[in-house]
């Protein structure tokens, strides 16, 4: 120590060589023993000892807290690079070296670097978070204010903030999906509302205030709770048109069941066209604001009870023109009924008010339809009967035809007639197939119905078995003729031959007689036809299809043959 403390005598400075010194001077002033002196110095090193203990434990500990610190910068260190997901930092090696604090300066401003970019992650977590709890909130229909959402400091790594962003997008698309499924809803209850004539603002704000357009479509509920109530509410909307359709169309087919049934003019109809334009309509067709309103339906309402109260009053005239319908389909039908007994009937049950005129004229409709069905199913025999009296008028026209001496004189229209007689060759020799056929067909309708076919109240298999018989007896009569036409001949040349001479072509009276049996008269003018209602109104057969003796009948299309018709027609003409 003294070597030490002698190196600066001179620099004028307190050291312990110098301090040292003085003490010995002192001493030596004072005439300390050198018991007392080594005692003293003794004690100085004790002192000098405990002072350096102190200094190297405070030393110490701090060397401890600086290595505990850097320990703690490592730490945490590591916990910020892995809760920002990352291995290293840039520019900071993986190994430190150099003493604690040049460890701790390097350390220092990393760990301050990550501090940072943490607060920004979490910042950025926080964002994401905010905006999810947002839209969750929106789609949950929660209308409370949220508090800030809790970041997770432990893992801030841009993985995870990618994961809260696709979330978010996911929440953003479904929100978008969802604003776009309440703009079609709201816009579908203004269509439904606006033809039912409904209001619109109340309608939806029932549902959501938001749903209000003057609110804007960003900030319109879009939760489940609303997406719900609103399909509700649109198919509440849709049965009420459905149904105010039903009962338009209903309103507007009685308001066109009463308009034909009194005749009403077009112009008082026009007044109800935007009724009756929707009568056939289906829901989904029908888009015109206010077409469904309740006044609209309630003004038809109205209308249909002043046309029943005014029908009332016209039954009778309704009634009779009913009536008049079908006689129209019986006389068509060629079905006969007592007209004057049935018009009597409904004034009577009209006059007598036990009948209500709604059951009245539905029962008329009733007999109308029936009677449609009655026609139709002897539409095919009738159609098939009145081929075979036109048939029977070419066959009389044909009988006529024949008798005709000029009618192959070269005389205006001969050749008209000629053609027309080639026709009515080819039909008349048709008849008999028809006839066969019509049978048929009637026989088939009276075992399928279990009732009579009758024409005009005569029964038709007893019109044509009359037709049959008479065409028979007309062939048969017809054969004779010929038979006694051969035999005057074969006589004829017999005298001929005894005589040598010609006998003469006058017509002796006894071939008129001929001609006066066949025909029934002398003169030949007799009925040509079958006397069948549909010519001339006498009746062969009567309604219980046997014959009436009172009323004389001729055969069909049989005429006065003369001797001289007989001898120049072909057996081929007649059918």
């Amino acid at each position: 120590m003294a070597a030490v403390d002698a190196r600066n005598p001179l620099n004028g400075e307190i050291t312990c060589g110098s301090l040292l010194q003085q003490l010995q001077q002192i001493w030596d002033e004072v005439g300390e023993t050198d018991e007392e002196r080594d005692q003293m110095l003794l004690q100085l090193e004790q002192e000098c000892l405990d002072v350096y203990k102190r200094k190297v434990d405070h030393a110490a500990k701090s060397r401890a807290y600086l290595l505990q610190t850097l320990a703690d910068a490592k730490i945490e260190l590591a916990r910020l690079l892995a809760a920002l997901g990352e291995k290293t930092v840039v520019g900071f090696p993986e190994k430190s070296s150099g003493t604690i604090k040049e460890q701790l300066a390097s350390i220092t401003p990393v760990l301050e670097q990550l501090w940072t970019q943490k607060d920004e992650r979490v910042k950025e977590f926080s964002d994401v978070q905010s905006q999810i709890q947002k839209i969750c909130g929106e789609i949950a229909g929660t209308s409370e204010q949220a508090d800030s959402p809790v970041v997770d400091e432990s893992d801030l790594s841009l993985k995870k903030l990618a994961e809260f962003h696709a979330h978010l997008e996911e929440l953003h698309k479904e929100k978008s999906e969802r604003l776009q499924k309440v703009l079609e809803l709201v816009s579908t209850v203004h269509d439904l509302c606006a033809v039912l004539g409904m209001d619109f603002l109340s309608t939806v704000t029932e549902v959501h205030p938001s749903l209000n357009d003057s609110t804007g479509a960003q900030s319109q509920s879009i939760s489940n709770e609303t997406i719900a109530r609103l399909a509700k509410t649109v198919v509440a909307l849709e049965e009420d048109k459905k149904q105010r359709l039903q009962k338009l169309q209903e309103l507007a087919t009685q308001l066109t069941d009463l308009w034909n049934l009194m005749d009403t003019p077009d112009e008082e109809r026009s007044l109800f066209d935007h009724v009756t334009c929707n009568m056939s309509a289906s829901v989904d067709e029908v888009i015109i604001s206010g077409s469904l309103a309740l006044d609209l339906i309630e003004r038809a309402e109205t209308e249909v009870e002043r046309l029943d109260q005014l029908k009332a009053s016209k039954m009778k005239e309704i009634a009779l023109k009913r009536q008049a319908e079908l006689e129209q389909i019986f006389a068509h039908a060629h079905i006969e009924i007592d007209s004057e007994a049935a018009q009597e009937k409904i004034m009577s049950l009209i006059d007598s008010g036990n009948v209500e005129p709604t059951e009245l004229l539905a029962d008329m409709d009733k007999q109308i339809m029936n009677a449609k069905e009655e026609a139709l199913s002897r539409k095919e025999i009738l159609d098939k009967v009145e081929k075979w009296m036109s048939a029977c008028e070419e066959e009389s026209w044909l009988e006529d035809y024949n008798r005709d001496d000029n009618r192959y004189n070269a005389s205006r229209g001969a050749h008209l007639n000629l053609k027309r007689a080639e026709k009515a060759r080819v039909l008349v020799n048709k008849i008999p197939a028809l006839v066969d056929s019509l049978v048929a067909k009637a026989r088939a309708w009276e075992q399928d119905r279990g009732i009579t076919f009758t024409y005009d109240g005569v029964p038709l298999l007893a019109m044509l078995d009359e037709y049959t018989m008479l065409r028979q007896e007309r062939d048969e009569e017809k054969r004779r003729l010929r038979d006694q036409k051969k035999f005057h001949e074969q006589l004829s040349k017999e005298q001929e031959t005894a005589f040598s001479v010609t006998p003469s072509p006058a017509r002796p009276g006894t071939k008129k007689g001929v001609g006066s049996r066949a025909n029934g008269s002398a003169n030949g003018n007799t009925s040509r036809r079958l006397s069948l209602p549909a010519h001339n109104g006498t009746r062969s057969v009567n309604k219980d299809g046997k014959r009436d003796a009172t009323r004389p009948v001729a055969p069909v299309n049989y005429v006065a043959i003369s001797k001289e018709d007989a001898g120049s027609e072909p057996t081929s003409h007649i059918p």
